[in-house]
């Protein structure tokens, strides 16, 4: 039965599922991509944005809240420097679901994690330089009456 059941288990015991989840996290701080299962990929959703939307606010408890989760140092500055400066302005949904398809071998529902202010064929807030547009300039005819007394003066001085 279901009872009580508030989210995937991933046939896992707690401790495994709790140490997988911190790995992926960490991938996907350290690379800004990761592919995955679908199912693991929605159960990273749910663990990773709390993490990053406590990122925002550098304090030493904070630092060390996401650090009782993700127990890797190296993580946890690259996610208070970098991606917390890049998302400070966004109010939530830090992360994409990309379904790529089944897997070859079992057949299991495949995804690409991502973050989003790190992809930036999606992003549309990224302002991108305007294109200018290369137009041909329109010559001025030279007068003949110019041309001419020119080489008219030019015969007379020989």
């Amino acid at each position: 039965m279901r009872h009580g059941k508030k989210f995937n288990h991933l046939g896992r015991q707690t401790a495994h599922r709790k140490a997988m989840l911190a790995n992926m996290a960490c991938s996907l701080i350290a690379h800004k991509r990761i592919n995955t299962t679908l199912a693991k990929a929605k159960a990273l959703r749910v663990y990773v944005e709390p993490l990053i939307t406590k990122s925002k606010n550098d304090t030493t408890h904070n630092r060390r809240v996401v650090f009782s989760y993700l127990k890797d140092k190296h993580a946890i500055t690259e996610l208070f420097r970098d991606i917390a400066t890049k998302v400070a302005d966004r109010p939530g949904g830090y992360l994409r679901i990309i379904k790529l398809g089944n897997r070859q071998g079992d057949n299991a529902d495949m995804a690409m994690v991502e973050l989003v202010d790190y992809n930036e064929l999606y992003n549309p807030n990224e302002k991108k330089k305007k294109k200018t547009t290369r137009r041909r300039k329109s010559t001025k005819t030279v007068a003949p009456e110019v041309v001419g007394t020119t080489t008219e003066d030019s015969k007379e001085t020989n």
